[in-house]
């Protein structure tokens, strides 16, 4: 079994030019959160002893953090209120036969931020629109 460190991962999205085309933006996150989930709708009936479920409706967010930087902010600035953005997300590289999520999404918040005593930094949330399918590279 082969674990991988995070620093390694690679995260690709689409810019105000070419909202299909997914670029990288991985040199200036620090952090990335790629949470999903499955609805579930109960079906349990009377006379039962436990609940029952069967799965729903899918739902993930991307969430960045990153060193704020003139072209990520131009990047994640060019996006805003634009829908179908790919994205393409490899939590282990970019590297042949690496996992890669991918689908489309939108930028749902954006903040900066910076003090007098600390690098100035950015944030980010995409709710992805869509199924989102696992590959390789």
């Amino acid at each position: 079994m082969t674990f991988v460190h995070g620093s390694v991962g690679v995260l690709q999205l689409g810019t105000l030019a070419a909202p299909g085309t997914p670029t990288a933006i991985s040199g200036f996150l620090n952090s990335v959160s790629f949470p999903f989930e499955v609805e579930t709708a109960e079906i349990t009936t009377l006379g039962a002893t436990a609940k029952s479920y069967l799965p729903g409706l899918e739902d993930a967010t991307i969430s960045i953090e990153g060193r704020f930087h003139v072209t990520a902010d131009a990047h994640l600035n060019g996006i805003r209120r634009l829908a179908n953005i790919s994205f393409v997300y490899g939590p282990a590289g970019s590297t042949v036969g690496s996992p890669r999520y991918s689908g489309t999404c939108m930028l749902t918040n954006y903040e900066i931020s910076g003090g007098v005593d600390d690098a100035a930094t950015f944030s980010a949330e995409l709710q992805v629109t869509g199924a989102i399918t696992r590959g390789v590279f």
